[in-house]
């Protein structure tokens, strides 16, 4: 394990890709959003939300609504809409955000617990059922929500209370005789804890996160325990699951595959990530990578997306990729996103950077609709309207955007990622500026200067322009009063064969190392780099391992993964082919109106025809009809906002 990296936070993005989405989700989906949880959305799943805050404070009367987890959709609203305040104040927004504080701790309890499904439903049966209420879910996201609002507002009132409740949990839960020796059915209080102990220092907040990842899956087990004890009801004796959905099957560092629930999986993930980087520990660190190469290298679809069975919302097993019985949710991809950063964070390699950047193009922002208000909980690589309705194996894929879910967990988990990107721009490690994405703005950060390093630190602002991904051009701009030693560092995707690196306009020969340039030399101010990413159309194949894409390829530019649609192409999109088509013979073309803005791709194509074949289903007679056509290609992430189609990214060769 390396010398670990911190990610910067004075960062300010002025990005022309990411900043019409980022207002989206602070102008439209952030007070959306707010409204589904207090609902007040018409011919939408009602939420509950808040109201079982009100209940358990004794505001209001009523029973519980919503699922166990419901606490947890605020949190993560609470933590989107925190980020946003960073970049954009907004009083109004923050005044609601207060009101909603003062509803959710007025529900806590004497004794610091915070969790409405027991308030309401009865406090003798709390930590009764930790594999399947997601008590400690809940509290994650809330502790993450009240983290991020301190960090935004340095207002404590949230924080405090979460403060409390980690007490009372702390008080409950750990190694020590007369307490639970339990951990999370659902992994994300890890996480939340590794913030809290950012924030305060105190040891008590590593531990915890410590002792939960380090007693997950250790003979003997919890859950079976519990499920005596409680009566809790056993998972399927016949599932091929048992404890491994829950990531407990066996302790953490002896797991071999990234394996059960992969939201689950990928939380805990990140959460080992972050505990191995704080402490040092190197056997953590070894499995983090184990499982990281179990879960990109042989489980995720090129779209970023994993998860790839609805049964249980799981990884199942090496190169089962189905694309029209996908399942990839959208907090999956999110969950890997905070699982590749905490790997650069410990071990800076581009392949991490490669991972987090497919999933923000691809496999993620498919989560939302161009307007911030109609949501993928399932995003499928291949869709037939006819199949998601009358299929009972695609019922789960749907052909359009929902508005809402019983299971809300994804649109605010989408709001907290798309409004925190700055956070995963570029990193620090000695004098190494790591630049992980290419967004549009500035960064500031110190280094040592090069007359003197004894002397206080220089400041150096970092100045990115893009137009990326619609061009591979990245310029950077460095300002700092003095000279100063240190090396730039940016990213050379792994989808990127060719690239020119140009500094104060002369040309650099320079390759990179496990991703990264190295632009090691003292810098003054105003000096530029200037590099250039080629970014020709690739014809992508799988691996042949994966029957379902055996003659297909898969078309992308740049980071971004394209697919045929039905508005474009009509219907019957598997009777279309690339043919003999290469690379070169596809068209790239810029459509500011369309789609808000996207590169559509174009190329000859073959259309097989179906004259003949009307009344016929069989036939070892009838000829097969080719048509010359055009094929249009939209990116992955901009499907399904033009209507009901069908869709598909892999074609027939």
């Amino acid at each position: 394990m390396k010398t670990g990296s911190s990610f910067l936070t004075h960062v300010r993005l002025n990005d022309s890709f990411w900043n019409p989405i980022r207002e989206t989700v602070r102008q439209t989906g952030i007070p959306y959003q707010w409204k589904a949880l207090n609902d007040q959305l018409p011919d939408t799943e009602p939420s509950g939300c808040m109201r079982n805050f009100r209940i358990a404070a004794g505001r209001e009367q009523g029973a519980h609504a919503g699922c166990v987890f419901q606490d947890s959709d605020i949190g993560k609203w609470l933590e989107g809409a925190a980020y946003t305040l960073r970049w954009h104040p907004d009083p109004a927004l923050e005044e609601i955000m207060d009101g909603a504080i003062e509803e959710i701790v007025a529900a806590q309890q004497p004794d610091g617990y915070l969790d409405t499904y027991y308030i309401i439903n009865g406090l003798d049966r709390r930590w009764t059922n930790l594999k399947d209420h997601h008590e400690l879910y809940c509290a994650g996201h809330l502790l993450e929500g009240a983290v991020a609002y301190y960090e935004a507002t340095g207002k404590r009132r949230l924080l405090d209370a979460m403060i409390r409740f980690v007490d009372h949990i702390d008080s409950v839960l750990g190694p020590e005789e007369g307490k639970l020796h339990g951990y999370p059915g659902h992994p994300e209080i890890e996480l939340a804890l590794m913030r809290l102990y950012r924030v305060t220092g105190d040891p008590k907040h590593l531990r915890l996160a410590s002792y939960f990842i380090d007693q997950r899956g250790r003979q003997p087990l919890f859950f079976r325990e519990e499920e005596i004890r409680h009566g809790v009801a056993d998972i399927d004796r016949k599932s091929l699951f048992r404890y491994r959905y829950y990531q407990a099957g066996k302790p953490v560092r002896e797991q071999e595959d990234a394996e059960g629930h992969a939201v689950r999986a990928l939380y805990l993930y990140a959460g080992m990530a972050d505990v191995a980087r704080e402490t040092g520990d190197e056997s953590l660190f070894r499995a983090c990578r184990r499982l990281w190469e179990s879960a990109v290298r042989r489980r995720m679809y090129i779209t970023g997306g994993v998860g790839s069975s609805e049964y249980g919302e799981s990884f199942t097993f090496d190169y089962d990729l189905p694309n029209d019985t996908v399942y990839a949710e959208t907090c999956a991809s999110i969950a890997l996103v905070f699982f590749a950063r905490r790997m650069l964070e410990m071990d800076p390699r581009g392949e991490y950077a490669d991972v987090m950047e497919r999933c923000l193009y691809n496999g993620i922002l498919s989560g939302m609709q161009l307007d911030g208000t109609r949501f993928f909980y399932v995003n499928p690589l291949e869709v037939l309207p006819e199949a998601c309705e009358m299929d009972e194996r695609k019922r789960h894929v749907r052909p359009e955007r929902q508005g809402w879910f019983a299971c809300a967990c994804c649109p605010p988990n989408l709001n907290r990622l798309v409004a925190s990107l700055e956070d995963y721009m570029i990193s620090l490690r000695g004098q190494e500026v790591f630049i992980h994405l290419f967004l549009g703005g500035e960064a500031e950060f110190e280094t040592e200067s090069a007359a003197a390093p004894e002397a206080p630190k220089t400041t150096v602002q970092l100045q990115i322009r893009s137009d990326y991904p619609r061009d591979g051009k990245i310029v950077l701009t460095l300002r700092l009063p003095e000279p100063a030693r240190f090396c730039l560092r940016p990213r050379i995707p792994g989808w990127c064969a060719s690239f020119a690196v140009r500094i104060n306009g002369q040309a650099v020969s320079a390759g990179p190392e496990e991703g990264y340039l190295r632009l090691d030399r003292e810098w003054r101010d105003g000096d530029t780099v200037e590099l250039n990413l080629d970014m020709p159309v690739r014809l992508v194949q799988a691996s042949p391992r994966i029957p379902e894409d055996a003659g297909k390829v898969a078309v992308a530019r740049g980071p971004l993964v394209y697919c045929l649609e039905e508005a474009d192409n009509g219907k019957r999109l598997h009777l279309l082919r690339i043919g003999k088509t290469a690379a070169a013979d596809f068209a790239a073309a810029w459509k500011p109106d369309k789609l808000k803005g996207i590169t559509e791709l174009t190329c000859p194509g073959i259309r097989e025809s179906e004259e003949g074949w009307e009344d016929t289903l069989y036939s070892a007679s009838l000829p097969i009809r080719e048509t010359e056509t055009r094929l249009t290609f939209i990116p992955y992430y901009a499907w399904a906002n033009r209507g009901l189609g069908e869709m598909r990214v892999w074609v027939r060769r």
